[in-house]
């Protein structure tokens, strides 16, 4: 099962109608933008602006608690598939950007008017093609990689959205770090200032594990070492800890989802991490992702394949972590449908999952300390149906401060919803 995720695109084919290392170093690309690209689409994909959740739905899309602000298509795109996406908001303009991963590269839009999107233009995949890349935010930076085979990891200037001219732009990588060839996940620390790079090749030197990258400096990422002791790391979370166990305070920890175990290291040290824990469940399927909530005491995993495995509804497992070294397993919650989970980010309170076919679910955490978790939201972006197949959500990102959130539906492209008034 080298990349689980391969099912999500061959099922995507079906039902939506639808590694190669390379020399440890960084290659400057010129930071520049192109004559315009062409949006695609038509008016059978319109870009599509602000629809009230009244009475379950949203136009098309079922609902509840949260509205369409603005969507676009695929083919406005000139994509065809969406995966990864995050966020970032111009320290400078106070401007709201989506950087949503498709198949053929990075695309940037401006969803600050939400009445009026603008697709900025898009940087292109380093290699080839791949239903699979993923995109974090450091300085400022776009850090990027891609399943792609050589692709490495794309440093893009975020700055430069700025000043588009003539959008939708082919924009080029500010610097391009090749120090491994393809990754299923990017991982940033922006605390530490270290990327983390996992599910690259299983045999380079790390066992498809996790790589440490410097990119204090954003133009020179430099190599600081990896970990593989655990085998292949399909994603994880790294922090600096300041949760309830006092002997890791400060440290820099790493949880990683590694396909049949959650593993916790401790990675302070680049040239000597320290295992110190690992987390085995019942009815493994495939131990995908997880998030700390803010307080650090918990941590809510999702596993990509139980649903599928086992005829689960949509199950998240709450772990409690308050002593690092022996974590217990306190809750699991079984949500309202049969759809695979795939996603989860942390916000306050609430718990925002991906939940493939069943869209966007906003789940109610403020008792989590009593094992009481609730669905209080939610909102569907693939409306034929809830059943277990790997389409509709990829992921999603609820960390601006206007409220906005942005979804990446992996046949239908980019929507902005809101919680409704």
């Amino acid at each position: 099962m080298q990349k689980l995720c391969f099912l999500a695109f061959l099922s995507f084919l079906l039902f939506s109608c639808s590694k190669n290392d390379t020399p440890n170093d960084a290659t400057d690309d010129d930071q520049i933008i192109t004559d315009d690209m062409p949006m695609g689409g038509g008016d059978d994909d319109p870009i599509v602006s602000f629809t009230p959740c009244e009475g379950g739905m949203a136009g098309e899309y079922p609902c509840n608690g949260y509205d369409l602000l603005a969507r676009i298509s695929l083919a406005d795109f000139s994509a065809t598939s969406a995966n990864d996406i995050w966020g970032w908001t111009d320290p400078d303009t106070g401007k709201e950007y989506a950087l949503i991963g498709l198949d053929n590269g990075t695309a940037f839009v401006d969803i600050s008017d939400t009445e009026n999107l603008i697709y900025l233009g898009k940087l292109p995949t380093a290699t080839t093609n791949s239903p699979w890349r993923d995109i974090k935010v450091y300085e400022n930076h776009a850090i990027i990689g891609s399943e792609a085979a050589g692709h490495g990891m794309q440093i893009f200037n975020l700055a430069q959205l700025r000043n588009v001219v003539n959008p939708p732009g082919t924009f080029s990588s500010t610097t391009r770090y090749t120090g491994f060839g393809n990754s299923h996940n990017i991982v940033v620390n922006e605390e530490s200032g270290f990327a983390y790079p996992v599910g690259t090749a299983r045999n380079d030197d790390f066992n498809g594990g996790v790589h440490f990258i410097d990119i204090q400096n954003p133009s020179g990422p430099l190599a600081a070492g990896g970990y593989g002791g655990n085998g292949y790391t399909h994603d994880a979370q790294v922090v600096t800890y300041n949760g309830p166990d006092a002997d890791y305070a400060g440290s820099e920890i790493l949880i990683g989802a590694n396909e049949s175990r959650v593993v916790i290291v401790d990675v302070s040290d680049k040239e000597n991490p320290v295992n110190i824990s690992t987390i085995q469940y019942s009815n493994i399927g495939y131990t995908h992702q997880g998030w700390f909530t803010e307080d650090q005491r918990y941590f809510l995993l999702g596993d990509e394949t139980d649903e599928i495995n086992s005829g689960f509804n949509s199950r998240t497992l709450v772990f409690d972590l308050s002593d690092l070294d022996t974590p217990v397993l306190s809750a699991t919650y079984l949500g309202e449908t049969t759809a695979i989970d795939h996603n989860g980010y942390v916000k306050g309170d609430e718990y925002f999952l991906a939940n493939y076919s069943a869209g966007l679910r906003v789940l109610d955490i403020s008792d989590i300390a009593n094992m009481n978790i609730s669905e209080k939201a939610f909102f569907d972006t693939f409306p034929q149906n809830d059943t277990p197949l790997f389409d509709g959500v990829w992921s999603i990102y609820p960390y601006f401060e206007s409220g906005k959130i942005i979804i990446s539906d992996i046949s239908s492209g980019l929507f902005v919803v809101q919680k409704s008034n």
